[in-house]
Parts: structure tokens; C-alpha cells; sequence
């Protein structure tokens, strides 16, 4: 018989994490410190509460406690780790990348530790990042984490934003697997990644340590957003699906960056997608950024949705402007 030809190397999933702080804040809570209301707030964006870490709570925090629950449920231990990163725009430290502060605090041994930065689609960019060495053999066991604080970074003066965002951290486990080469396969199977700097002004924070040394507020134009993400968002979609080699139809669940369940529904409405495939956590975490996508994703793996074998297709658009689309088999 003639000799088998090599297998593809895929990064899949093994298991996956999330965590959230204990405090929820409720839209009756911020109606008492801005200017909305439960009604305002739940017409406009689909909200119903958020979470919001304790003061003395850094999001390496977060982090790491994502990361131990997507280990556990991939048969892992912090030791197996070899590469760690982390998406972030809420890090404990100008430096080090919080990466390495979640390195150390779960007790890894010596690897590669980095943060990506990307907003709101920083965990689809690091997903990209860590598929460049789980596929090529350069790491055997990868956590990429989404962690944010982004109450942290609210002017609760401005109703049209700090009613949005909440506190979260979601992690998955990606280890090498052999494929066919195939839709079939394990894996991630096709991503789609994309930046517009000339779109900085509709979403933006105004600090940094090389402009004013100060952390700075998050500023958004809301409209302007809402409009370039449905577009924009679903360009991004079809070309990491035709990436993966399959018809956006033929995804078992749709798992969107949690910024607006009116914006989720409008994208899922252009792609053409069933409303029943989407995953949607945004009334109760609100908008997590970087981990909202893996939150959303360990909430439909934890109550039976998602399973094995099922393909899913993420996307997510933060400041910048970046967005990004990814597929994956389970």
C-alpha cells in the first residue's frame, strides 16, 4: 500500500472558560447616577445588567480565572503551558503584557507570554495570533484569553456610553490536531481580520502615556459605529467563511461580539442568518469587549447549545476601527 500522505495541522479548541466579577450593576442602579433609565437603556442596546470588578480586582484577575476553567475542561494544568495570549485594552500595567502577569500567577513554566491589542476585536485577533503557532508545531498547549475592565475606562457623566460596557474574561485552549485538510476538520478553519485607522474619531479613548499620561474616557459615536459595524462586520464574515471553504448558511451557531443586540440582529439579518443560531449573553454581560466573544462561547458550551463537531462562526469590531470574522469546528 502506498504510504499515507501527511494529515493538516489544525489549532482546535480543546476547552474553553469564563469568568465574571461577582457585582452586577442593574440599569435601575445607573438611572440613579446618570441621566437613563431600565426602559432607555434595554430599548437601544438590549441591556439588562452588566458586571463590574472590585476595586482592588486587576483584570489579570479575570484572566486567570477564565484561563483555570478553560484548562479544567480541556484535561490541562498550568504546566502544559507553553504560550499565553492575552487580549486586552484594560492591562493591569503600562508593562509588563498582563500576559505575563497571568503567566506567573498561574504558576506556567518559562514560554511565550504577549498581549494583542485590538479593542472589542482583540480575542478574534489573537485567536489569528496563536493560530500561527499551535498550526506550525511551535506550541503544543496555547490560552488565548479576552479580559477586560472596561467600567475602569466609563465617564458615568456620559449616559451614551457608560450604561454599555461591563467586566468579564472568557480563555479557550488551543492544542495542535491533525486534519484532513478539509471543512470536516477540527479546528480553526478560515479567519478574515481588518483595519481602518481613518476611523479613530468614532471610537476612541482620550489618554495614553505619550499623549497626556492619563488613562482617559471612552468616546463614541454611536451611530456612526452601529453603521460601519453592520457593513463592515458582515464583509468580514463572508471572506473568513469562503477563508474556511463554507457557505455562511452552514454554521451551526453565529457568535457575534456582544456590543448591541441591535446590531447583532442587524448583521445576523444581512448575512441572512437564523435568528435561533445566535448566541446573544449582551442582556446580562453587557458589552465585555475582548471577552465577550469567549463569554458568549462558554455560555452556549455550558448549557448544551454548542457541542463538539459544530461550526461556528465569530466576528467582532471594536476601536480603531478593527474587526474580524474567524470560523471554527468544535
Amino acid at each position: 500500500m502506498p504510504p499515507k500522505s501527511p494529515g493538516v495541522l489544525r489549532s482546535v479548541v480543546t476547552g474553553v472558560g469564563g469568568f465574571l466579577p461577582d457585582r452586577i450593576v442593574t440599569n435601575d442602579e445607573l438611572s440613579r447616577i446618570v441621566d437613563t433609565s431600565d426602559e432607555w437603556i434595554r430599548e437601544r442596546t438590549g441591556i439588562r445588567q452588566r458586571r463590574q470588578a472590585a476595586d482592588d480586582t486587576p483584570v489579570s484577575d479575570l484572566a486567570v480565572e477564565a484561563a483555570r476553567r478553560a484548562l479544567a475542561a480541556a484535561g490541562r494544568t498550568p504546566q502544559d503551558v507553553d504560550l499565553i495570549v492575552v487580549a486586552t485594552t484594560t492591562p493591569d500595567l503600562t508593562f509588563p503584557a498582563t500576559a505575563t502577569i497571568v503567566q506567573r500567577k498561574l504558576g506556567c513554566p518559562v514560554g511565550i507570554a504577549f498581549d494583542v491589542q485590538a479593542v472589542c476585536s482583540g480575542f478574534v485577533y489573537a485567536l489569528s495570533v496563536a493560530d500561527g503557532f499551535v498550526a506550525r508545531d511551535r506550541s503544543k498547549c496555547a490560552l488565548v484569553i479576552g479580559a477586560e475592565t472596561m467600567t475602569r475606562l466609563m465617564d458615568w457623566t456620559d449616559r451614551g456610553t457608560c450604561v454599555l460596557f461591563g467586566d468579564g474574561a472568557g480563555a479557550v485552549v488551543l492544542e495542535p490536531g491533525e486534519g484532513e485538510g478539509t471543512t470536516a476538520d477540527r479546528g480553526l478553519l478560515g479567519f478574515a481580520l481588518r483595519a481602518d485607522g481613518t476611523k479613530q474619531e468614532l471610537l476612541y479613548v482620550d489618554g495614553g502615556v505619550s499623549t497626556n499620561r492619563q488613562t482617559g474616557y471612552l468616546r463614541m459615536q454611536g451611530n456612526q459605529v452601529f453603521r460601519h459595524a453592520v457593513v463592515n462586520i458582515s464583509e468580514a464574515v463572508t471572506a473568513a467563511a469562503a477563508d474556511a471553504g463554507v457557505a455562511v448558511p452552514e454554521v451551526d451557531w453565529f457568535i457575534p461580539h456582544q456590543a448591541n443586540q441591535r446590531i447583532l440582529e442587524g448583521v445576523a439579518r444581512r448575512l441572512g442568518i437564523d435568528e435561533n443560531k445566535v448566541i446573544s449573553t449582551v442582556a446580562e454581560h453587557a458589552n465585555t469587549s475582548a471577552a465577550s466573544i469567549p463569554l458568549a462561547l462558554d455560555e452556549g458550551v455550558k448549557d448544551g447549545r454548542i457541542r463538539p463537531g459544530q461550526l461556528l462562526l465569530l466576528e467582532a469590531m471594536g476601536g480603531g476601527l478593527t474587526w474580524g470574522a474567524c470560523v471554527l469546528r468544535l
